[in-house]
Parts: structure tokens; sequence; C-alpha cells
């Protein structure tokens, strides 16, 4: 399932991460669990709404995915192996 960027993508997609505070936040939040976006919003402190747009646009970009689409209400989140991957790349740099 792991995507196949080149150095150039994954840095683009780094960057694309590290613009927005909110969608770093998230997916440090869920990490190598699965959460509904409500839990991520009372661990974060953010809106409800920020939460559902960032993980909208981390899912289009296939940083998360949810398991059970199918249902309306408790869907859980989780981060992609592309999410984990950059995430990693991210902390690293961080030190």
């Amino acid at each position: 399932m792991s995507e196949k960027l080149s150095e150039r993508e994954k840095w683009e997609i780094i960057g694309y991460i590290k613009v927005s505070p909110t969608r770093y936040q998230i997916l440090k939040t869920i990490e190598d669990d699965f959460l509904m976006p409500s839990e991520i919003a009372r661990y974060t402190g953010l809106r409800i709404t920020q939460v559902s747009n960032a993980l909208h646009d981390l899912k289009k970009r296939n940083l998360v995915y949810c398991l059970n689409e199918q249902v309306t209400k408790g869907r859980l989140y989780q981060n992609t192996p592309l999410g984990l991957e950059l995430l990693e790349m991210i902390e690293k740099n961080r030190k």
C-alpha cells in the first residue's frame, strides 16, 4: 500500500503537512492508533470542524484512511503507511 513517490514528491507533501499545524497535529495524534474525529478534537483542543476538514484533506493525499467508511457516526481514522513514513521524516528533522 506504500506509495512509490520520488524524494521531491515526499518533500512536497511534507511541506503541505508542515504549513498547517492542524494537519501535523492530527497526524501526530493518530500516530499508530485509530481515533474518531471527536477524540482527535478532544486530545488536540481543535474544533471538530477543523479536524473534519483536515481529515478530509489528509485523506485526499492518502495520508490517513477511514477504517469504517460505511458508518455515519463513529468513523475511525488511522495513518496510512505513507502518512507514518512522512511523519517519521518530519520528526527526525525536528531533532
